[in-house]
This record gives C-alpha cells, sequence and structure tokens, in this order.
C-alpha cells in the first residue's frame, strides 16, 4: 500500500570526476566567511586539503578550521565548532569527509545559534528548530550514511554515554550542495570502506522491513540492495575500481535521502540498539550494526516471515524449491551473514569492546531513550523492549 506523502529534497548533487570543479561556483552564492570541518589527516595526505583551500582562497574565503572530527561525532566537538561560528560570523560551514563530519557539520549549524541548551532541545527533547541556521555544504571523501544529502545529525554525548540522531526539516538543515567524486573514497582504509557498505545495506533494511508490504518502494530497496551487494564484492578485491565504488557511493546516497523510504513505516530498530552500542565502545556504525543485525532479524522474522521470505529469494536468489517459509526466510539471513564475512567485518560485540557488564546498560539506555524521545517502545513487526534488547544483544555477544 502506499499511503500520502509529500516531498522536497534541496541538496544539488555534483557526481563524478570532475565533480569538484563545481565547488567554485557553489562558493559564490555564500559570503566570505567558511568553517572547514575534517577529519583526521587524510585530507592533508592525499592533497585534497590543498585543492580545497586554493579553491577558497581563489574566490575570496577567510577560512578558520574545525580539524580531528571522530567517527562517532562528539558533543563537544559540536560546541567548538557552534562557538567558531560565532565568532568569525561564519557564512558557509565546508564538511569534507563521511558522514560523521558532515552530522558534526549540522549540528554545528543547527547550534550556533540557539537559544537555550543544544543537546536538550535538539537532541534529547527533538523539538523543532525555532533559530537561523548556517548553511552546509559537503565534499565526501567516505560513503555510507547518506548524509550528504539529508536532513539528519547524529551525536554522541561523551559525558552522558548517548548517542542520539535527529533529522531536522529537510529543507533548512539537508546539505545545500554535495561534491561526489568516487575517486575521493580510493584511500579510505578498508575497514571503514566495508562498515560504510553495511551501513548503507543498513538504512535499505531499516526502510524495507516495516511492516508496510509491497508497495513501490520495496522494488526500489530491493534493486538498491542488490546493486550494493554486488559492487560491494567488486570493491573488497578491488579497491580502486570506478564502477564498484562509483555504485557504492550512489546507493550510499540514495539510501538515505528519503526516496526510497516514501510510504514506508520504517524500523530503525537496528541503529537504536547501533547508537547506544556505540554509545560505550565507540564502536564502528557500521560494524556495531553488522553485529545486531542478524540477530535482531532471528528476534522479530517469524512475524515478518513473508517479507523476509521475500528478501531471500529477491535480494540473496534463494533457491526456495523444497523448502518451507520459515526456511527459506533463516537462509536469506545467513546468505546476509555470509556477505558480511566477505566484507570481514567483526561477528560478534565482543569484538568491537563490548563486555557482558556493558549490555544491561546498553539495553536499558536504548529502551529509555527511545521512550523518552517517542513515548512509546517500536518495532517494525514485533514490539521491542528493554528484555528483548538484552536478549538481542546476548545472541551476538560471543
Amino acid at each position: 500500500m502506499i499511503y500520502d506523502f509529500s516531498f522536497q529534497n534541496p541538496t544539488r548533487i555534483h557526481f563524478g570526476k570532475t565533480a569538484l570543479t563545481h565547488l567554485a561556483d557553489e562558493l559564490k552564492e555564500y559570503g566570505t566567511q567558511v568553517l572547514l570541518v575534517y577529519g583526521k589527516s587524510s585530507i592533508k595526505k592525499n592533497g585534497l586539503y590543498d585543492q580545497i583551500t586554493a579553491t577558497l582562497a581563489a574566490a575570496g574565503k577567510t577560512v578558520c578550521e574545525l580539524p580531528g572530527i571522530n567517527s562517532n561525532p562528539r558533543y563537544s566537538q559540536v560546541l567548538q565548532g557552534c562557538e567558531l561560528v560565532r565568532r568569525h560570523h561564519v557564512d558557509l560551514i565546508l564538511a569534507v569527509g563521511g558522514g560523521s563530519v558532515i552530522d558534526c557539520a549540522k549540528g554545528i549549524s543547527a547550534g550556533a545559534y540557539v537559544e537555550g541548551d543544544l543537546w536538550e532541545r535538539y537532541y534529547q527533547n527533538q523539538e523543532p528548530l525555532s533559530n537561523p541556521v548556517v548553511p552546509v555544504g559537503a565534499i565526501l571523501t567516505m560513503a555510507g550514511t547518506g548524509s550528504e544529502m539529508n536532513s539528519g545529525s547524529v551525536i554522541t554525548n561523551e559525558d552522558l554515554q548517548l548517542k542520539i540522531g535527529r533529522v531536522f526539516p529537510l529543507a533548512e538543515m539537508s546539505p545545500k550542495f554535495a561534491i561526489l567524486n568516487p575517486e575521493l573514497t580510493y584511500t579510505v582504509p578498508r575497514y571503514q570502506m566495508v562498515s560504510g557498505i553495511f551501513d548503507t545495506l543498513s538504512h535499505l533494511m531499516e526502510q524495507y522491513f516495516s511492516g508496510d508490504d509491497d508497495n513501490t518502494s520495496d522494488y526500489l530497496l530491493e534493486g538498491v540492495m542488490k546493486s550494493l551487494v554486488h559492487s560491494a564484492l567488486i570493491a573488497v578485491e578491488k579497491p580502486d575500481d570506478y564502477e564498484a565504488r562509483s555504485n557504492l557511493m550512489w546507493c550510499a546516497t540514495m539510501g538515505l535521502n528519503k526516496i526510497l523510504g516514501l510510504s514506508k513505516t520504517q524500523d530503525w530498530m537496528v541503529h537504536q540498539i547501533e547508537h547506544q552500542l556505540g554509545a560505550y565502545t565507540d564502536c564502528a556504525h557500521g560494524a556495531g550494526l553488522a553485529i545486531i543485525t542478524p540477530s535482531y532479524f532471528r528476534y522479530i522474522y517469524r512475524d515478518g516471515l513473508s517479507k523476509f521470505v521475500r528478501f531471500a529469494r529477491m535480494v540473496w536468489n534463494v533457491d526456495d524449491q523444497g523448502q518451507g517459509d520459515e526456511q527459506i526466510a533463516l537462509e536469506g539471513i545467513s546468505r546476509l551473514e555470509q556477505f558480511i564475512r566477505e566484507l570481514g567485518l567483526p561477528q560478534s560485540l565482543c569484538e568491537v569492546g563490548a563486555t557482558v557488564e556493558m549490555l544491561p546498560l546498553i539495553a536499558k539506555s536504548t529502551d529509555q531513550n527511545y521512550k523518552a524521545r517517542f513515548g512509546t517502545s517500536f518495532g517494525g513487526y514485533k514490539l521491542v523492549e528493554e528484555k528483548e534488547i538484552m536478549a538481542i544483544l546476548n545472541a551476538c555477544l560471543w
């Protein structure tokens, strides 16, 4: 069934080998003060930093910088950026990196001129955006989150041990432009590349397994999942294969720019659990998702059996001759686990630093955080609360 929806995405995409040449024209739309936000040292090692700063200088921009953004961006880093925006009267925040850098830039954009406590208002309480924001532009160097074409921002409050995602209004907080050159992802370490791949797949599955089955979005999601799996296995063997890396980059962007989720209620329970896993272990987001997903699917598959059968057939090409629906569904989950192994991602929580003692804290904080924000428990096919989350975590500890 297709439910009513309205949709608009304001991000202008420049994709391909010449994408960076469009930066100069994009800069003409903004004032002179630019905040450059980026990660640790990779963009300086590969020469991208020099290219960008040369373009900024030629455009007459004055630049201040916020380097060193973590793979799970910290609230303290957002606050540093907010202070820089106010001090330098920044006209544009230019995020160079993966989704973590772009998420951080959006947090800075929303929080620089907020009245009151940014964390409490916009992340903890999910209040409507009520203050002026600073435009964000993005130059993507790691594919996975889709943050380059959406209004989401996931931030970790290290003092509270909470990792919370916030979807701001699309028109106000989506990047105004995004530059996507697949070649810029070649130097990403393998572990980050495969983490990004699974993050993309998880976004697609969170929208697919949501209890409102058999609409156009399901067919689109299946197509993108198949494309992702095909290109991922090529990229693992040949990281500089342009076709594979370009497909992975576009799959990631399409996976979370809202188009594929239209008319879907969506699930996102795996993400809710992983956010708290990340808050306690600081693990790579995609790696955490890869560990939790099979365990979660085995908990809910009977309540969404027909969809899991379809997933097995359409995405993993499971031969269902002579098998019952439960066997087919479980074979699809097993094929997913095989894919995780082929990517070289971890398969147990202990591999990313989780301990037995952490699990009750992760389960409780996941449940409490969700209920505090939305007033109810959740699950696309099956209700998931603290005890169920604990069981899911226990199933993938070792």
